[in-house]
């Protein structure tokens, strides 16, 4: 979808609201497809000194597998949009991934919306933050409850040990 932007490019302190779904049921990340659900993006385009400054909030739910401890997971994302517009590109080898150029005079928002999304979705899809994975032994959900596995004994320690049990 194209944001026209032409009310606001010469004129400084103007602002233009935009709310739009993207679709990014394609988007493959590692080997799955998290994203089912379209991603609302909503907020302002402000001419700031006549610099376009796009500002707001991305917001969709992911559907995954955790990288951690393999549950199914549903988990609402909200991320931060803050990108410059821009009509040209003054040096295309350095460019920022937070800069995008406009087409005539309005703001592909499909191509920001996902550019957004890719670059602030972690690295590891997790089904929380403090997902505490499985225990490598014995294959237990540690988020569900500590396993009976007994710690192993680092062997640097074992003449210190054969000593207490002394």
């Amino acid at each position: 979808m194209l944001l026209g932007l032409s009310k606001i490019i010469d004129c400084p302190g103007a602002s233009v609201s935009f709310s739009t779904n993207v679709d990014l049921s394609d988007l493959c990340y590692g080997v799955s497809y998290p994203v089912s659900e379209p991603v609302l993006a909503e907020g302002t385009v402000r001419n700031t000194a006549g610099v376009l400054v796009m500002s707001g909030v991305v917001t969709t739910c992911i559907h995954g597998i955790c990288d951690r401890c393999a549950s199914d997971f549903d988990r609402p994302i909200r991320f931060p949009l803050e990108v410059v517009l821009v009509t040209e590109m003054a040096n295309e080898e350095n460019e920022d991934e937070w800069v995008f150029p406009l087409e005539g005079d309005s703001a592909d928002l499909d191509d920001i919306v996902r550019t957004v999304f890719v670059l602030n979705l972690e690295s590891k899809l997790l089904c929380r933050e403090d997902c505490k994975g499985l225990c490598h032994r014995c294959g237990k959900n540690l988020n569900e409850g500590p396993c009976n596995c007994q710690k192993e004994l680092d062997p640097r320690f074992a003449a210190l040990q054969q000593l207490l049990e002394k």
